[in-house]
């Protein structure tokens, strides 16, 4: 699969533009976001499935839509569990509710994650062995993303949680023990997936999130950032389609451990 030049095109008149939107003077001496390549396999209405390639900025818009599971990560599904990068739109998932829904965008990109992003914001993997959440949670090592997010119903140190369950990023849950954090030295694959709604299912036999960037993610990014990160969902056209979050989440600046 190449990489349209227009695409590539797009991505750098984005970052110029968003450049241009700050004080010409202030731009002297930083860098520029670099570009990172994201793919993507979505569900037409037809049935059909669409795969494209994009070329956008390593802003963490971006990369929190891509940075959830690792490869070889277990999901539950309708015909048992299937490693994510096996899944297609349209195979059905089980929700932590016990319904079914269809898997109507999967993400993937490429990352090192020992390596900083530029603006120093950590993209290292968080390990959970097997039991290290209580027996068979999980059944074997699970290794997270950086954008992923567990449901957590009971209480946990250092951490308020909301409604009696919350949505908490998985660096919350290292203990230098048997959650560590892990940061390889060579480029990982990683995934997020999308349901026709946010949901809870499990990965692993814990419970993750899908992807939803959240109600104020374009709040405040330039309208060339907004139409490329668009322009990574067929099946939404406004930050709204993605409809409301299942659980209200926990950010890492709102815990007690932040």
């Amino acid at each position: 699969m190449t990489i349209p030049q227009s695409l590539q095109r797009a991505a750098a008149n984005a970052v110029e533009a968003n450049a241009l939107l700050k004080d010409p003077a202030a731009q002297r001496g930083t860098v520029r976001p670099q570009l990172r390549r994201y793919d993507v396999r979505c569900l037409l209405p037809n049935g059909n499935i669409a795969e494209t390639r994009h070329v956008a900025p390593s802003l963490p818009l971006f990369e929190e839509a891509f940075t959830a599971f690792c490869r070889g990560s277990l999901v539950e599904t309708s015909q048992g569990p299937i490693a994510i990068e096996d899944l297609l739109p349209g195979d059905e998932l089980i929700t932590a509710e016990g319904d079914i829904q269809p898997l109507v965008w999967k993400g993937c990109t490429s990352l090192v994650p020992s390596r900083a992003a530029q603006n120093g914001r950590s993209l290292r993997l968080t390990s959970f062995t097997a039991d290290s959440l209580g027996e068979t949670k999980p059944m074997s090592t699970v290794v997270a993303g950086p954008a992923a997010r567990l449901l957590q119903r009971a209480p946990l140190p250092g951490i308020r949680l909301e409604h009696g369950a919350s949505l908490v990023p998985v660096q919350q849950y290292q203990d230098g023990m048997s959650i560590v954090e892990t940061a390889p030295p060579t480029a990982v694959d990683l995934y997020h997936i999308c349901l026709p709604r946010h949901a809870v299912i499990k990965v692993g036999g814990l419970p993750f999130e899908t992807y939803h960037p959240g109600p104020e993610a374009l709040k405040l990014v330039s309208q060339a950032i907004r139409t490329l990160y668009l322009n990574l969902f067929s099946h939404v056209d406004s930050v709204t389609g993605f409809g409301p979050l299942a659980f209200p989440r926990i950010d890492l600046q709102d815990s007690d451990l932040a």
